[in-house]
């Protein structure tokens, strides 16, 4: 080995190492000896984080004269990409005199990185050469912005062209099949993914399941994770999911004590789908327990974790506990603020949420529909009517966000609850979206409190067309005519149950 081969593998060593400094003065001579030296120097300050240094290193490349190489215009590219720098590294892109394929996988990153959907996609029609790694690059980011059609898009082309994607790619599609609850389109993803041999990683593996589960496909999904030769822990975190979201819940739990038999530590995700299992079947004692073991872990004070334990500790009957929590956590989003004025919303307390909304108005926090819910929620079993009409109405014109179904159905309690029967049925027929059972029952319920028999034959219909075997709106419909003392009718009811082969579905309790 020679002397110049020695010092270059020192010089190595020690950029690896991070001393930027110290390699750069003790091997100067070599670097300008050999440019591309560069190369490894900043590759350095992308593991040290510091885009400054990079820079100055810029300074040094351009007064070497060796700014033309592409091998260390594409190094600064990728330096520049990775700290988010994009003028920087558009202003160097354009006055490169020679680019190759990598400088324009480069720039198309970090063009989707920092959310540039359109300059990527014009820089990828204008490339004359592509490789797998900018068809993959494209797959992937457009997927990150929920582009999931176009990106479906992109790797049909793909396919087309006989390129091979990676792992990520797959991960990516699979993933926008999932959003799109395309369950067809993911199983020929699933076809894909066998023939060309990666039915056994753990990410497109992961993928998959997740795919199948958002697809309400659960046993699907759960085969595909069973099917792994090796669990990880976002094998275990998708399988809790999946079970969360099938209402398996005691699953969930029992899922989570065999990852921790299996020596794995959960984090802030296995958190979020165990005590959100707890919140749902009522059980303190546990969700107490998991909250040891989410502080012994370190994630009980990640945002996600703590507006958990505020649903939890909430749903639980512990109000106290819920705002302690809100209280510890420091960086506050608005899913926390949301799940706090819901926990106020859920105990009666009205005005204590009215109170927490104005403070986030008071702290700029951004709002959105999951926090006007709450807060309609919270008029409405707090018999606020007017108060909830006035939110309802500065969601939409104050914030411009669009009513769902759910705040309808809100609206709908707070007139049925204050008597205004026919206003509610109104808006229903008048709302942008389809009416579902659940809101025409809402208001069934309000004509039962409201002993109002004409309404609520109507509202029953309509309830009855979406599920003809719905026990519960016979149940209140006889219950409002009996209230009238239409015995009649009463009987009528009682008889199309028979007829049809309707069953009251008995009550149920859970005793922790």
């Amino acid at each position: 080995m020679t002397t110049f081969q020695m010092a270059k593998e020192q010089f190595a060593t020690l950029c690896s190492r991070g001393h930027v400094r110290e390699a750069f003065e003790s091997f100067v001579s070599e670097i300008w000896a050999e440019p591309r030296l560069f190369s490894n120097l900043l590759q350095a300050c992308i593991g040290l984080k510091s885009v400054s240094l990079g820079k100055q290193l810029h300074s040094l490349i351009l007064t070497s004269g060796c700014s033309s190489d592409k091998f260390i215009s594409n190094h600064l590219l990728n330096l520049y990409s990775k700290f988010g720098e994009l003028r920087a590294a558009v202003a160097l892109f354009d006055r490169m005199p020679r680019r190759n394929i990598m400088s324009c996988n480069i720039m198309i990153k970090a063009y989707l990185e920092m959310g540039n959907i359109e300059s990527a996609r014009n820089l990828f029609d204008e490339m004359p050469e592509r490789n797998i790694a900018t068809w993959n690059a494209m797959v992937t980011g457009l997927a990150k912005f929920e582009m999931n059609e176009e990106s479906l898009v992109f790797f049909s082309r793909m396919n087309e062209l006989g390129l091979m994607p990676d792992e990520y790619s797959l991960g990516s599609v699979l993933r926008g099949c999932a959003h799109l609850g395309a369950l067809f389109a993911g199983q020929q993803v699933h076809a894909y993914v066998m023939k060309c041999g990666f039915e056994l990683n753990l990410v497109v593996g992961c993928s998959l399941a997740h795919m199948y589960m958002k697809a309400r496909s659960m046993d699907d999904g759960e085969r595909v994770i069973n099917w792994m030769p090796d669990y990880n822990l976002v094998a275990w975190n998708t399988l809790m999911a999946g079970k969360a979201q099938k209402g398996s819940f005691v699953g969930v739990l029992d899922q989570y004590c065999m990852m921790k038999k299996a020596g794995f530590r959960p984090d802030k995700i296995t958190f979020v789908s165990v005590i959100s299992s707890c919140s749902e079947l009522a059980i303190l004692g546990q969700g107490k327990q998991i909250h040891a073991e989410a502080i012994k872990a370190g994630a009980s004070y990640e945002v996600s974790v703590v507006s958990s334990l505020v649903s939890m500790y909430s749903r639980c009957g512990c109000l106290q506990e819920s705002f302690k929590s809100f209280l510890e956590c420091k960086e506050r989003d608005v899913v926390l603020w949301s799940s706090m004025i819901a926990a106020y919303g859920f105990h009666g307390e009205g005005e204590e949420a009215i109170k927490l909304f104005n403070q986030m108005e008071q702290e700029n926090m951004p709002v959105n529909e999951v926090t006007f819910l709450s807060l309609l929620y919270a008029c409405s079993h707090c018999g606020m009517k007017d108060k909830g009409l006035e939110f309802f109405d500065m969601m939409v014109k104050k914030y411009g966000l669009k009513a769902r179904l759910e705040h309808y159905t809100c609206v709908v309690d707070l007139l049925g609850r204050s008597g205004r029967l026919e206003e509610a049925e109104a808006m229903i027929r008048s709302m942008p979206v389809k009416a579902d059972a659940i809101i025409w029952k809402t208001l069934l319920s309000a004509c039962k409190l409201h002993k109002n028999a004409e309404i609520g034959r109507r509202v029953a219909a309509e309830v009855l067309t979406i599920d003809p075997q719905d026990s519960a709106s016979y149940v209140l419909l006889a219950n409002i005519y009996s209230s009238a003392k239409r015995w009649q009718n009463v009987s009528e009811v009682r008889r199309a149950m028979k007829d049809k082969m309707v069953k009251k579905e008995p009550g149920i309790s859970w005793v922790e």
